[in-house]
């Protein structure tokens, strides 16, 4: 399995948006691996539902505002950002470009933007974190404390500035579209932070590989409480969609929760992540920040978000469009023209800062 064609060496002048970054990673990514990174859980209702449900939310423009001397800049987790916009964890990066993560992270550095480590990732966090950009960890909680707490150390001593415990993943999603596609990892590529996978054990008879196999070893909330106490990083819990899971991670001792139903790619027919966001920032009510994920493309969606209760937001695919175009270039791009598109809605709708942004500049159906 290869791409389909080499990264551009510039980015085209037609390329002014997350979905033309888009267009042209469906016709240069090798099909298999195109239904890979597009295609979502099942039938794809959550999918198309993250991306419909932020379309459907109406901005109501306040004009004749004083925005002069306006900003995006905030503070996250101690850390004073230029941007709301964060790189979100997305594994296996040497498929969509030769660099993978180094190029990720390479557009980080330029941008200082935070970039997420997948742990799924393609190159060690040292080699990531190497590149000067603020890089912060993903973990899945491993069967065993003893590996996990390797990753957490190393996260550490590679200088990563938060971790984000994926929650919402413990055994994978029916990805029918990628299946039908025949996608399978190349031979080599493997989880640069990982230890080779061993066997699981043999079930017995009238025993379920689902019940008895995997979700045996799959975290529990004590498991959050023990990772917050076994690191001096802040801790966000990734994949938070009820409010009481979004309180009771708060009161494991996370600095932070995300909203996010991982990109529609695990439960089909979960909610769409803006929809699961105001009830999740109510239950809060500003007692720890809160990221977003799932569906933003645009500016205009990050604003949605953070006037729906969202701190931050991450993106995924529309900086795997982007990596796989033109590679670090491509994604520093990205970032860029999501920044700008920002900066003009929040300038449109009289939000001079991110803290001026309120839940009533947005409208829901």
């Amino acid at each position: 399995m290869t791409r389909a064609a080499a990264p551009l060496p510039a980015i085209p002048p037609d390329i002014v948006s997350a979905g033309d970054y888009e267009r042209y990673a469906e016709k240069m990514l090798d099909p298999r691996i195109l239904a890979y990174l597009a295609g979502g859980a099942g039938d794809e209702i959550t999918l198309r539902a993250n991306t419909q449900a932020l379309e459907a939310l109406t901005l109501i423009p306040r004009v004749l505002a004083d925005v002069a001397g306006g900003h995006t800049r905030l503070t996250l987790a101690g850390e004073a950002l230029s941007h709301p916009f964060i790189l979100a964890p997305v594994g296996w990066q040497k498929l969509f470009h030769p660099q993978g993560e180094l190029a990720s992270a390479q557009a980080s550095a330029v941008m200082q933007t935070p970039f997420a480590v997948s742990c799924m990732a393609t190159e060690t966090i040292e080699a990531v974190a190497g590149q000067g950009g603020p890089v912060w960890f993903q973990i899945y909680m491993q069967p065993a404390r003893a590996d996990t707490e390797a990753l957490v150390r190393r996260a550490e001593a590679a200088g990563c500035r938060a971790l984000l415990v994926t929650v919402d993943a413990p055994i994978g999603g029916i990805r029918n579209r990628a299946q039908r596609a025949g996608f399978a990892l190349p031979p080599g590529m493997v989880a640069a932070n990982l230890p080779p996978e061993t066997a699981p054990p043999a079930l017995k008879p009238g025993e379920s590989a689902v019940f008895d196999a995997m979700m045996r070893a799959a975290p529990g909330w004590a498991d959050i409480a023990w990772l917050v106490g076994a690191t001096r990083l802040p801790v966000f819990v990734k994949g938070i969609l009820h409010p009481d899971d979004a309180a009771r991670a708060v009161d494991a001792g996370a600095a932070g929760v995300m909203v996010s139903n991982h990109g529609g790619r695990v439960l089909d027919g979960a909610p769409a992540a803006i929809a699961a966001l105001p009830a999740i920032a109510a239950r809060l009510n500003e007692a720890a920040p809160i990221l977003f994920d799932s569906g933003v493309r645009r500016g205009s969606d990050a604003f949605k978000a953070i006037a729906l209760g969202a701190d931050a937001v991450m993106i995924g695919r529309p900086y795997i469009w982007a990596l796989s175009v033109a590679g670090a270039l491509g994604v520093a791009h990205l970032i860029r023209t999501l920044r700008e598109e920002l900066e003009i809605t929040m300038a449109l709708m009289g939000c001079r800062t991110l803290a001026d942004i309120r839940q009533s500049d947005v409208r829901r159906p």
